[in-house]
């Protein structure tokens, strides 16, 4: 099996900001056609879209992917520049604080629809492309020996451990994680296969806005982390490459834990979740 992802066509949400702009660009660099998908249409451009306005293989797709007809248009927009689906990375991403004796400011509706379900449904729709392409391919006789296609879910470990005025985001973490073990199963017998990559201590938008509005942060998260650091955003692209990679053909149905350790220590401990 290879690493290498050349060649490959992936949808990258979340692709304007953070984690997500970091893993399409990686991907990108890796040698893979890559729709940048987002709502933020400004961020999108002012990011990338010198990059897609020559051919080549970044593409750019705007809208509310918890809208239907969103979710409908972006599989028809990457199949008409690239003629197929071969990996999906929902990294899109929403947190929020709550109160958890007050209902109206936990807003956990929000964060399942932001976090959850949207990518939901486009995972059901890239699915169901992905089933049909491999009819072709097997016709044609070139259905690859890994599967027919890999979908990867970021989450983070916030499903993982307790802090409750981050309850809604929790929530909305783990039901993700547990979204992605049923998917797994669900797509096995079409070759499909689905994992999660949870992070922690990594410089993800949330993060940085934090650490600017909260110096101390830092010398926390740090503390809490048995590797003593905070990770850039691109040790955590590599580890979505492998689960999309060929290398990983055999894996499905797994969260990654990229975190330098975090969840290995008391999860109370008052560092952030971000």
């Amino acid at each position: 099996m290879t690493y290498s992802i050349s060649g490959k066509t992936a949808i990258v949400t979340g692709a304007a900001h953070g984690i997500g702009l970091a893993v399409a660009r990686h991907f990108v660099e890796r040698g893979a056609n890559v729709m940048f998908a987002d709502i933020d249409e400004d961020k999108l451009e002012a990011e990338i879209g010198d990059q897609a306005r020559a051919e080549g293989p970044v593409r750019l797709f705007t809208g509310d992917l918890c809208q239907k007809l969103s979710v409908a248009n972006l599989v028809s927009a990457t199949v008409d520049a690239f003629d197929r689906i071969d990996i999906l990375v929902n990294a899109s991403r929403q947190i929020a604080l709550s109160n958890p004796l007050c209902p109206e400011e936990t807003p956990i509706d929000d964060m399942l629809r932001q976090n959850v379900l949207g990518g939901l449904k486009l995972t059901q729709a890239v699915a169901k492309r992905m089933v049909a392409q491999a009819e072709r391919d097997r016709e044609a006789g070139e259905l690859p020996a890994a599967g027919i296609g890999s979908i990867v879910n970021l989450s983070t470990v916030a499903g993982q451990c307790t802090q409750p005025e981050f309850l809604a985001y929790s929530i909305a973490m783990a039901a993700l994680d547990q979204a992605t073990r049923s998917l797994a199963v669900a797509y096995a017998p079409h070759r499909i296969r689905v994992n999660g990559v949870a992070f922690g201590s990594v410089m993800s938008m949330s993060l940085q806005a934090g650490l600017r509005d909260h110096p101390g942060w830092r010398e926390r998260i740090v503390e809490a982390t048995p590797l003593g650091r905070i990770a850039p955003a691109n040790e955590l692209a590599e580890a979505v490459q492998f689960l999309a990679s060929g290398a990983a053909g055999f894996v499905t149905g797994q969260i990654l834990t990229v975190d330098g350790g975090r969840t290995l220590l008391d999860p109370v401990r008052g560092a952030p979740l971000l």
